[in-house]
């Protein structure tokens, strides 16, 4: 198939793209329902985030003198979101919290030791710049049985003046799948 190079040919595929600002992050945090004070704070506090990434592992086998690739196992990279902090830091304190629920500061104990407790759904939305309040669905993926393992420092400075804090919180999870807007959740093996 032929592709043309009219303006009118890519703008009919590209219509209006998908726009990297148009993202809602949905995060339940252990002991609280999926409609949470906490994660509706989440939500609105989180400034950044990604689209999570999985990479195929290669085995490399030499055979007559060349090396053969063959496709290996899958991984899946750490995911990671920037937050503002709020007035009162509750935000800040929600993932610290969850931190120390999974191992304490002092004593090096867990609160909650269930990988399927302390490990939640996070979801990532990615919406569509439209007429409806926030963007319709295009896309949303799942993080399965995710759990903080990183919360940034946050610098403070005299300098910093017009500024408001941010901190990034690094989640490890097991996989992930993708549901799409209307459809049930696609498994991604």
């Amino acid at each position: 198939m032929a592709i043309t190079s009219s303006v009118s040919g890519f703008l009919s595929q590209v219509k209006q793209g998908v726009r990297p600002n148009m993202f809602q992050v949905d995060i339940t945090f252990p002991g609280e329902g999926t409609s949470g004070n906490k994660q509706q704070l989440a939500s609105y506090m989180c400034k950044s985030a990604a689209l999570p990434a999985s990479n195929v592992g290669v085995i490399e086998v030499p055979f007559r003198g060349r090396t053969v690739k063959i496709a290996g196992d899958r991984t899946f990279d750490n995911w990671s979101a920037t937050f503002i902090n709020d007035k009162e830091m509750k935000i800040r304190a929600y993932f610290e919290d969850w931190m120390k629920k999974i191992n304490t500061h002092q004593a090096n104990t867990a609160d909650i030791i269930d990988p399927t407790t302390y490990g939640r759904n996070v979801y990532i939305k990615q919406l569509e710049k439209d007429e409806s309040e926030g963007g319709n669905e295009v896309r949303q993926y799942r993080l399965w049985y995710a759990f903080p393992t990183s919360t940034s420092a946050i610098d403070l400075a005299y300098d910093s003046n017009d500024q408001i804090e941010e901190f990034t919180v690094e989640f490890q999870y097991s996989y992930w799948t993708v549901d799409t807007a209307g459809k049930a959740a696609i498994a991604i093996p």
